[in-house]
């Protein structure tokens, strides 16, 4: 109980800590924060573009066949 009442005393005496954050941690939080966002157009981006990638790998696929079922002209 001794033990409770020093600690709860110490902690209501403590006083500021006054200490000091450099432009560091801003400028990592800053860096992060754009790693996040960046990652997350891209991710945004890849999905949105997928039906189109996909239709115009269709178109080209569809060309080529078209083009090596076409009979060989007799030169």
């Amino acid at each position: 109980m001794l033990r409770v009442l020093l600690f709860l005393l110490l902690v209501s005496v403590a006083g500021d800590a006054q200490a000091y954050i450099g432009p560091g941690a801003g400028i990592g939080f800053l860096g992060s924060l754009w790693a996040w966002l960046v990652g997350f157009l891209v991710v945004i981006a890849a999905i949105l573009f997928w039906p189109i990638r996909w239709f115009l790998r269709r178109l080209r696929s569809g060309r080529s066949a078209a083009k090596s079922n076409a009979p060989a002209s007799a030169d």
